[in-house]
């Protein structure tokens, strides 16, 4: 586990490695993950899915993110999911995951 202060400000980012394997293709990544990001969901951005090949569920449904002081999002709706498994020391669980930033019109 990995605990950062920035400079000036009381704001502590705590980050864990875990792995992320795609459903599909079983093949996996290390990444470096936030804990108590405030989020209520867990996400990864659109640029990060592409990128790393997982594959896009489409919702039915737009998911409207809203900020802490109740305005939207400006990264948009979450449009889409990825299935994956996180693998945490010996944990494993099959996890849905909101992507957020898609500015793609699908």
């Amino acid at each position: 586990m990995k605990v950062r202060k920035t400079v000036g400000r009381s704001l502590r980012e705590v980050t864990v490695k875990i792995g992320l394997e795609r459903i599909d293709t079983q093949e996996g990544i290390m990444v470096e993950a936030l804990l108590n990001s405030r989020a209520t969901r867990l996400v990864m951005s659109s640029e990060f899915a592409r990128k790393q090949g997982f594959k896009l569920k489409k919702l039915e449904r737009l998911v409207h993110v809203r900020n802490v002081d109740g305005s939207l999002n400006k990264e948009g709706p979450i449009k889409h999911t990825v299935e994956v498994n996180i693998y945490y020391q010996r944990h494993r669980e099959r996890m849905e995951i909101n992507v957020i930033g898609d500015k793609s019109g699908q």
